[in-house]
């Protein structure tokens, strides 16, 4: 398996094209502010034909550049229904504070095919099998793809902006809900093998494993304590 992966624009979102192999088609997660010409940059390395953008959820720090990436190679973008409002009004979503700095340099608005994520969906595309799980509490419509153990190779986990190396996703923002986060925590992260790579929506790769020992926030969950502990995080959009 491929993944080829990069940090894109003002936050540094991490940008991820999944294939079975170079010269294969690919499966493009979560292109996000600037991350147009990356993508393109990825495709012409590792010689990958697109399929499909999915998206963890709609914050713009990750799906500002949908629109070109799924114009440039005529693919559906797949996405939540309850963040699928955030393609095209992104202020609401991140706030006037923060969306007034950004709507002079973004053209905001859906790709001509969107398809919607449930929780629990299979997802077959490029060869390759994605799990859904819906883990609000970053956003209300967040979710997380995992990709199965094969051959060698451990499980993935594309956690978004649920689960980073050492915290979690803020929740200040409009949508975001703490005890919500630590719920989809327990729900969702927890039960998964602690050989589970963990590749998430900021900073670097981590191991459930790593985080069921050492981040705060997983301890907390797992020692059912999770409720007292609000401290916010300070990652993501």
């Amino acid at each position: 398996m491929l993944i080829a992966g990069f940090p894109a624009g003002a936050w540094g979102t991490n940008c991820y094209l999944v294939a079975p192999a170079a010269g294969e088609e690919c499966v493009i997660i979560d292109p996000g502010h600037q991350a147009a010409q990356g993508v393109e940059d990825a495709v012409k390395k590792h010689r990958l034909k697109p399929v499909a953008v999915v998206l963890t959820h709609g914050h713009i720090d990750h799906v500002a550049s949908v629109v070109p990436v799924c114009g440039a190679h005529d693919v559906p973008a797949w996405i939540h229904p309850e963040d699928r409002y955030m393609m095209s009004d992104p202020e609401r979503a991140i706030g006037r504070s923060i969306g007034q700095q950004l709507m002079g340099e973004l053209t905001v608005g859906e790709p001509d095919d969107v398809k919607e994520l449930s929780d629990g969906a299979a997802l077959e595309l490029a060869g390759m099998e994605f799990s859904v799980a819906h883990a609000p509490g970053h956003t209300e419509g967040s979710v997380t793809f995992r990709m199965p153990e094969q051959a060698a190779i451990p499980p993935v986990f594309f956690s978004g902006d649920l689960l980073f190396a050492g915290s979690i996703g803020r929740t200040d923002l409009p949508g975001g809900d703490h005890a919500e986060i630590l719920q989809s925590l327990a729900r969702v992260c927890l039960p998964l093998e602690d050989s589970t790579v963990v590749l998430s929506g900021h900073g670097p790769q981590t191991t459930i494993g790593r985080e069921r020992a050492t981040n705060p926030f997983l301890r907390e969950v797992a020692a059912g304590l999770g409720d007292g502990f609000s401290a916010a995080p300070r990652r993501g959009m």
